[in-house]
Order: structure tokens, then sequence, then C-alpha cells
């Protein structure tokens, strides 16, 4: 397992990276890392929007990127956003199709993609067969959510440049017998701008430090449940539960729409149902309090609105990988992460019943406002993830790389 790559590429044409995004979430990490690909001189950014990107429902999130300013050279359509398993297998095979006319058409030479979900699987797999380098960024990790596992370690063993962001996960590759050469320690591209949310954020009293520093809190939770592959029944359970013991702790919220895993609308359906008894309760009185509702935020708004937050409730990555770093407080609720390498002492584990929850956010706002402390270092890294995947890329001898791949055990 290495930290930098030095092979040297010698003289040769810019390495065109194609760069597959299809989550508002997936992008928000992979903003900095786009922008260290369009800077380097030996690179040339190929991007690619699909999957919930394109998707009304979903907020049509494109638009975030349209907003950054990128260039995206191609939408490919995937999902239709139905709840449903046929939804998810046959938009994989749309993806893999559109994808792999893409990297025919616009001669790509890498392939790079994040994570577990089925738009980077849909890369993936069009970048192995049409024989391109595969570049893989939070292989290794371990969160069972949906079906995420499962993707993440198949990605893993079609890639042929691994991207982790903790030495935990760059042990597991090795382990899954992939050879160390083609591992690099990157550190998480998501902490990149949490850090910078951080800095702009300290209290004075830190004297500026942000080692020392702490959050100055608002009274509000930010909500972000995703479903786990689960029956729409149980996961409006789940997301009920949630809801309901934010009304016993009497905190504001601002509640984030979900991503497209099986059950969404479960989740979709609390979330409706809690903003009529708000409502109709006039937003504050009997126990009913603000409660915002957003499909979507853009990268840099919900980071803010994380840091400003008492705690961060539900089941998503960020909870363990980014708050700490902000420091805000994490619920995490279910099983969902469960087996994710954790931060320190900011994440509290909960059940899914309305009682572990109000006990577990008991915890979490006992430690009061202004003091949970921010890490000024992470299990997984310190920022400067995106670079140092753009200079790995570039100093990357793709002639070297043995496209077929070998186990190595």
């Amino acid at each position: 397992m290495t930290r930098h790559n030095h092979t040297k590429s010698g003289n040769r044409r810019k390495t065109r990276v194609c760069v597959i995004t299809g989550t508002r979430a997936e992008y928000g990490l992979l903003r900095t890392t786009i922008a260290a690909i369009e800077n380097h001189p030996k690179l040339e950014l190929l991007l690619v929007a699909t999957g919930l990107h394109l998707l009304r429902k979903f907020g049509r999130t494109v638009r975030h990127i349209e907003q950054d300013g990128w260039r995206i050279h191609a939408r490919i359509p995937m999902q239709r956003g139905l709840d449903s398993p046929q939804d998810q297998a046959e938009g994989l095979a749309r993806g893999v199709r559109g994808m792999a006319r893409f990297l025919e058409s616009d001669n790509a030479d890498v392939v790079l993609v994040l994570g577990d979900r089925i738009e980077a699987m849909a890369g993936a797999l069009a970048g192995t067969t049409m024989g391109k380098i595969v570049a893989h960024i939070h292989g290794g990790d371990v969160a069972p959510g949906d079906m995420d596992d499962a993707l993440r370690h198949s990605i893993t063993k079609l890639a042929h440049i691994h991207l982790a962001a903790t030495r935990d996960a760059a042990r597991r590759i090795v382990r899954m017998g992939e050879h160390h050469h083609s591992v690099h320690i990157v550190g998480a591209p998501g902490l990149d701008e949490a850090y910078k949310i951080a800095a702009e954020s300290i209290d004075p009293e830190s004297n500026g430090h942000c080692s020392r520093g702490v959050a100055k809190k608002r009274e509000q939770a930010t909500v972000l449940y995703h479903a786990s592959g689960r029956s729409a029944t149980r996961e409006r359970q789940a997301m009920g539960a949630i809801l309901r013991a934010l009304d016993h702790h009497g905190l504001d919220r601002i509640v984030i729409g979900p991503n497209a895993d099986r059950g969404h609308s479960g989740v979709l359906e609390a979330i409706e149902q809690a903003r009529d008894r708000s409502q109709q309760a006039g937003n504050r009185s009997h126990g009913a309090q603000n409660v915002r509702v957003v499909t979507s935020l853009e990268r840099g708004a919900y980071l803010r609105t994380l840091s400003d937050s008492r705690l961060l409730i539900g089941n998503s990555s960020s909870g363990i990988i980014e708050a700490a770093v902000l420091g805000t407080p994490v619920v995490n609720v279910g099983s969902r992460q469960a087996g994710r390498l954790r931060n320190g002492r900011f994440v509290i584990d909960s059940g899914e019943s309305y009682r572990d929850i109000c006990e577990a956010i008991g915890t979490a706002l006992a430690a009061g406002p202004g003091r949970m402390r921010r890490s000024r270092r992470s299990v997984y890294g310190s920022g400067g993830a995106g670079a140092r995947i753009a200079e790995i890329l570039a100093q990357t001898s793709l002639g070297r790389i043995v496209r077929t791949k070998r186990i190595r055990y």
C-alpha cells in the first residue's frame, strides 16, 4: 500500500479521465477531485451525469453541477424513479449501455467512480468491458446499506487503481486479492470542503485554532435518513419514529429527502405526514416545531447546515465521516452504516424504536450547545484527497497497468 505513485509518465498526451456522478451526495464528495483533475496539466476531464441527477423526483440535482460551471460531456438516463428492484436493475443496464457508448466515442483512458451505488457499478462495468482503466474511490469500506457492500466490493474486483480513504480500507482491499502497488491511501475527499467550512466558523475564543474551536449551534436538527432495501412500510415506521422523537425533544429541523434506494417511498410518506402535522399545529403549538423539508441541498449548503445544527440524525455516511470535523454529534439510526469506521465519540448508535431514538437524542443533546470540539484530524484524513487523487492518476503509467485482473493469493 502506498501513499503516492512515483511512476514516470514520460511524454504523452493528456490522460482523459471520465468522472461518473449519479447522486447529489457523491457529486459533493467528488467536487474537489473534479477541480483537481480539471486543473492538472497532465489530465483532461470528461464529466458524465447520470442516475438521480436527471430525475425531478430527487431534485434534478444536475443543476448543482451546472451551477458550479462544469461542462457536462454526457447525460445518461438510468433509473426512472420507481420504488422497485426492477427499476434499479433496468437502470443499471441502461447505464452500462450508455456509458460504454460514451467511453468509445470520447476515447476516455480512465473511468473514475466513487463508492457503492449502481451508477458507480455501471461505470465500472462499462469501463472494464471497454478495456479502460477503472479507478475507484472509497473501496474497502464496510457499510451494508441496501446492497452497498456487494456493489462496492464488486467494483473493487473490477478496478485497477484503488483510492482508499483509510488504512483499514486499504488493508481490506489487499486481503481481497488486489496488488498492494495498486492501492493508495488518499483520505476521504468529502473532508476537503468540510475542513474549510469548519475553519470559517471557528469560535473566536478558540484563538483561531480549529482543534480547540467549538461549534456555535442553532436549536435545530438536520435529518437525513435513507431506505435500506426493506419494505416501504418498514422504512416509513423508522423515519416516523425519528420525526416523532424530534417532536418530543422540541427541536426545529431541516429534513432532507432520501435517495432512490428500495423503500424510499416509505421515507417520503413519513416526511409528508410530519409536515402535515406541523402545519396543522401551527408550527410551534402542541409540541410541533418548525419543519423545513427540502428535496436536496447543494454540497456547500449542506455542510453549513450540518455545521450549524445541534445534531444530525438519520443514517447518512456524512454522519460517520464529515460530522466530527464540523463538531456536530450524530444519532446514527439502524444498521445502514454498521461496520463503517467511526471517528471519535461523535457518533451515537441507536435502534429504530421511538424509545431508543429519544434516548440517543438526549445523549447527543446532553453535551450542550457548543461543547462538542471539532476533530483536528480524522481517521479519514486531514483534507487534500482530491489533489492526491488527481496526482496519482497523472503519475500512473497507464501502459504498465495489466488490464486483465489477477487475484493475488
